[in-house]
């Protein structure tokens, strides 16, 4: 077989039934349905299928990598989608040519940044996968130039965090797709060629603790009767979602199931049959849609100064709000304020313009 007559094409929509019947099939680990941004490729020799292969949404955590990549931890959530995880890589039965594997790696290296880009919005700068040490040697990737950091601590992301055990480790390889991409991550302020979507941060376990505290003087609106969630649990959690991208009360319930079991105590979630509770997103809206915004933004802003210090920088933007139109024909303007080394919004403001 000539491998430089291997082509490699996204998987069509029409495509993608078979493409998992044949992960279902044939890979160890079966087929893996799309998590965050997911792009799938195949590669071809005259329409003929020969190695399927996916990348998706990168880890959350990965200590062996994030120390190769050198970033710190405020960083790490917001630039997050400039990586992807390659999460299946399948070698079609009867087609174990040697040389195969690497020339489909180089053909994914050579195209996928620019393809996600066109997909998504926003390039890529580094790839990462997870090895079983038990079932392989990484050998494929080593001969395609990627870079083995180190190996997981064994656990793994479950409905409630992570598991509490350790499992069998992975090494973990990781291949940039350009020159500086450790530098280019790690740095304290990102080009915005690489940003995407609002700014977003890794809340620490000190500002989950923190964030109730800062709401307990707001006047709750609800009524007494039928109360499961107190005020400051509830307002803490919509902006720990928020400050961690969630738009909309649907993501931002979701980001609130999601949260583990340390991360609920944090927050302050009441106690039931043994488990901590989240509120509803149906609670979340009617608190959110009659709470005072003015104590909250005050409340927000204290909050937001005591976690401002490292800040060297701040960034100051604003826009006019297309439909935010008052009663004279006046358009809402908004205008932000964000620190460059903590992602934090420090204060958010609307105002009409003067005419």
């Amino acid at each position: 077989m000539n491998l430089q007559a291997i082509t490699l094409k996204i998987v069509q929509p029409a495509e993608h039934k078979r493409f998992q019947s044949l992960m279902e099939a044939h890979h160890y680990l079966g087929a893996l349905g799309k998590i965050g941004h997911t792009l799938w490729y195949v590669a071809c020799f005259d329409k003929q299928w020969l190695a399927l292969i996916s990348f998706s949404a990168a880890a959350w955590k990965c200590s062996a990598r994030d120390q190769w990549i050198g970033w710190e931890y405020r960083y790490q959530y917001d630039r997050l989608h400039l990586l992807a995880n390659n999460s299946r890589f399948l070698i079609l039965p009867d087609h174990h040519t040697p040389n195969l594997a690497s020339r489909v790696l180089s053909l994914c290296e050579q195209r996928i940044a620019q393809d996600w880009l066109e997909h998504f919005g926003y390039p890529l700068l580094l790839l990462e996968t997870f090895v079983d040490p038990q079932r392989f040697h990484g050998t494929i990737y080593r001969a395609a130039n990627w870079v083995y950091v180190g190996d997981t601590r064994g656990f793994r992301r479950t409905r409630r965090g992570y598991s509490a055990t350790p499992q069998q480790a992975k090494r973990v390889f990781v291949r940039p797709l350009r020159a500086h991409a450790q530098k280019l991550l790690s740095q304290s302020i990102i080009n915005p060629l690489y940003c995407y979507g609002a700014p977003k941060i890794m809340l620490t376990a000190d500002q989950m603790r923190t964030l109730p505290e800062f709401f307990a003087d707001i006047p709750d609106p609800r009524r007494k009767q039928g109360q499961r969630h107190s005020l400051p649990t509830v307002l803490a959690i919509v902006a720990g979602a928020v400050l961690s991208g969630m738009e909309g009360y649907k993501a931002i319930s979701g980001w609130a199931r999601a949260l583990g079991p340390k991360a609920r105590e944090r927050f302050g979630c009441r106690r039931r049959n043994g488990q901590r509770q989240v509120p509803s997103c149906t609670t979340i809206r009617e608190v959110m849609i009659r709470v005072d915004p003015d104590s909250l933004d005050l409340a927000l802003q204290g909050w937001s100064a005591q976690f401002a210090g490292d800040d060297e920088g701040l960034a100051i933007d604003g826009k006019t709000m297309c439909n935010a139109i008052d009663k004279e024909g006046r358009q809402t303007h908004i205008m932000s304020v964000v620190g460059h080394e903590s992602n934090t919004c420090l204060t958010q403001k609307k105002s009409v313009p003067c005419r």
